[in-house]
């Protein structure tokens, strides 16, 4: 039985004010080293890559060019948290703590990484490379995909009532086993939601 369409609330505002302070290049300061809770901090050029961010609280900051790919996230907290032009290969945001979990992400490679379960209404994606992420059983109402890559994207159970697809690359996913209700495709998606059929579209 499909989930009913309701109309999520409205989406956070990314975060866009840091006090000078809280604005880093590269590596945290040394008073900084071990702080479990950050909020209104930009983050600018850090290689996280590998780095144990488990049971971190990040509330209302900014990502900007940074690499995390294959960073540890379990039990992180991600609240109101945005990421621009950020490597975030492999990424378990599935893992992240549920508890006003909101995320932004503008140009970033997304490759692999998995939001299996989570709730990601009103969700931005802007220009990101989303080559094989899983959003088995997520929510996605009115989430925005776009000039996205979603080549190999997995979409199953997944509620997608009032998502825009209509600019994104390598859409496919079943119509049958996912809410699509007042979804929106280009002409040229068409093909993505047939292939299960094997039909032919000229």
């Amino acid at each position: 039985m499909r989930r009913p369409f309701r109309k999520p609330a409205k989406a956070l505002q990314k975060p866009d004010f840091f006090p000078a302070e809280n604005i880093l290049q590269r590596a945290l300061p040394p008073h900084l080293v071990g702080q479990q809770e950050f909020e209104h901090y930009h983050f600018i050029n850090f290689d996280l890559t590998q780095a144990n961010l488990a049971g971190r609280i990040f509330s209302d900051c900014l990502f900007e060019n940074c690499n995390l790919a294959g960073a540890s996230i379990g039990n992180t907290a991600l609240q109101n948290v945005a990421f621009e032009g950020c490597k975030l290969l492999g990424l378990q945001f599935h893992s992240c703590r549920d508890f006003l979990f909101a995320v932004h992400f503008d140009k970033c490679h997304l490759d692999y990484a998995s939001f299996a379960g989570k709730a990601l209404p009103n969700t931005r994606f802007v220009g990101c490379s989303m080559r094989e992420v899983e959003f088995g059983r997520a929510n996605l109402t009115q989430a925005v995909f776009a000039e996205c890559d979603l080549s190999g994207a997995i979409f199953h159970q997944t509620n997608l009532a009032g998502a825009d697809f209509t600019t994104a690359q390598h859409v496919v996913l079943d119509p049958e086993v996912n809410e699509l209700k007042q979804a929106r495709f280009a002409l040229a998606t068409l093909p993505g939601l047939l292939s299960k059929h094997e039909l032919i579209v000229v």
